[in-house]
């Protein structure tokens, strides 16, 4: 939908409902300003069948399950004494990462149009369809790459079904692969799509820089027990930090002590040194290099990356967009060698995006190592891979998990919906057409009648005349007309 000034129909709110964790009846006066909003937007006639979705997300995940089940039942009782919408028990949860991404993945294909297979086009693949050998041509997909603050995200179909190498590496894929159908109903096995999916927690950019300063506390005090030094423990002797630019000076604080750092911006040595957070730091992370991940077909696929694999690649260094590792390292070099004073001044100059900030100045050289790190040596994207796209807007529109969500919930819906309104519609069309081919028979048979009125006029007067011709030639003596008396004008 949109407003009158053809602006999106759109309203957010933070932080979140997981606020409402520990007072559940908190739950429907927090979501109340949205279903308002959307309440002022859908014509009250429709609102009875108008379907509702609350779903929800990392925030509430995190929630033990009791706090999760008190807060969704509070919207299931409370909602529909206030709001006339479609809304039942089933249509509030808590939904998974593995859910998220794929709604994800639903949400930037469709706007793209991946998922109209009537038009033509040169970017085709091949999709395994059952376990009966079968295949069908149709439009390739993208995949998508997201970088929060806190994790990472992959998504991308798998067109092959393929053999695993062990029965640990088949479980681990049924966890990870979702298989669902997108058509109007069941029967339409050309809609049926099968997406690999898998979200890293600790992988995002500002858990990665603080699992980094934890790695270099702990190798800053081995050295410095090895070797009976003090680097780092005075800012006279700092760490030289080759993920921070020439010259900037911070502290580092982790249990009780505190490390004095100084960045030397070099950057091959900062990627260099976080090729070891790829493995993950603890049991709670899994190993982005260990991870199964279904094959890629990087000769045939495309992917969009977005959030931090945008900013990483748009803030400062100016390269949204395609995505070429050669340029973006030798730009991520060059920031990374300039001194601090030099980027803070070309910052006030406003020589980088409106979005960028201090953080953001202060980290681009991390982010930029570790974003490249998790591409090419994580996911193991090839250097010359020419199909990726940084991006925050597709068609000048946010694209994000919920359309994907409202798209797979309502899926069905048309075959209800949609049927009886295109019945509707061909019926008033043919009585439009109707309507407009009997005005065309009106005239038509008008103008016969008339043509068939002149003609008959016509062939009167032919015969007429013909009979005075014959009339004349029939009595030629008659050569003079008499007039009887008293009708003329004299004596």
């Amino acid at each position: 939908m949109r407003d009158r000034s053809s602006r999106p129909v759109v309203k957010k709110i933070k932080p979140g409902i997981s606020v409402a964790a520990a007072a559940p009846q908190r739950a429907t006066p927090y979501l109340r300003p949205l279903l308002q909003f959307a309440a002022a937007h859908v014509p009250a006639q429709k609102h009875k069948e108008t379907p509702l979705y609350i779903l929800c997300t990392a925030g509430m995940r995190l929630l033990p399950e009791r706090q999760q089940a008190a807060i969704l039942e509070d919207l299931v009782r409370n909602v529909p004494l206030e709001f006339d919408f479609l809304f039942s028990k089933s249509h509030a949860e808590v939904i998974s990462g593995k859910q998220e991404g794929v709604y994800a993945w639903i949400g930037i294909n469709f706007v793209l149009g991946r998922f109209d297979h009537e038009d033509e086009e040169d970017a085709v693949v091949a999709v395994a369809l059952g376990n009966q050998g079968e295949s069908l041509v149709r439009k390739r997909t993208v995949g998508i790459l997201d970088m929060g603050g806190a994790s990472l995200q992959i998504a991308y179909e798998v067109p092959d079904s393929g053999a695993f190498s062990s029965p640990q590496q088949e479980e681990a894929a049924k966890s990870l692969l979702a298989e669902f159908n997108l058509g109007c109903d069941v029967q339409h096995a050309g809609h049926v799509y099968r997406v690999y999916v898998n979200t890293f927690l600790g992988f995002g950019g500002n858990f990665a820089r603080q699992r980094y300063e934890e790695l270099v506390l702990n190798q800053t005090h081995v050295y410095n027990r090895l070797h009976s030094q003090q680097t780092g423990l005075s800012p006279e002797m700092p760490f030289l930090d080759p993920c921070l630019p020439v010259g900037l000076e911070d502290t580092v604080a982790r249990g009780g002590q505190t490390l004095y750092v100084r960045g030397r911006g070099d950057w091959p040595a900062c990627a260099e040194l976080l090729q070891p957070l790829l493995d993950g730091s603890n049991s709670s992370q899994a190993s982005l290099l260990g991870a199964y991940k279904a094959p890629i077909d990087f000769d045939n696929s495309e992917f969009y990356g977005f959030s931090e694999f945008f900013y990483c690649t748009e803030d400062v260094l100016r390269l949204g967009g395609q995505y070429s590792a050669p340029t973006f390292t030798s730009a991520a070099q060059e920031y990374c060698s300039q001194r601090w004073e030099v980027l803070t001044q070309r910052f006030r100059g406003g020589l980088y995006s409106s979005h960028a900030d201090q953080h953001r100045l202060k980290y681009q050289c991390f982010k930029s190592a570790w974003m490249y790190q998790v591409l090419h040596q994580g996911f193991r994207f090839p250097l010359d891979y020419p199909s990726l796209r940084t991006a925050q807007l597709v068609y000048d529109r946010e694209v994000q998990w919920t359309l994907g969500a409202i798209l797979y919930k309502t899926r069905f819906l048309p075959l209800r919906d949609l049927r009886p309104e295109s019945i509707r519609q061909a019926h008033t069309s043919w009585l439009r057409l109707s309507f407009v081919y009997n005005h065309y028979l009106f005239f038509a048979c008008i103008l016969v009648v008339v043509l068939a009125i002149v003609l008959y006029l016509l062939r009167l007067r032919r015969i007429h005349r013909r009979q005075l011709r014959a009339a004349q030639l029939s009595l030629p003596w008659l050569d003079k007309v008499v007039v009887p008396p008293g009708q003329g004008n004299g004596p």
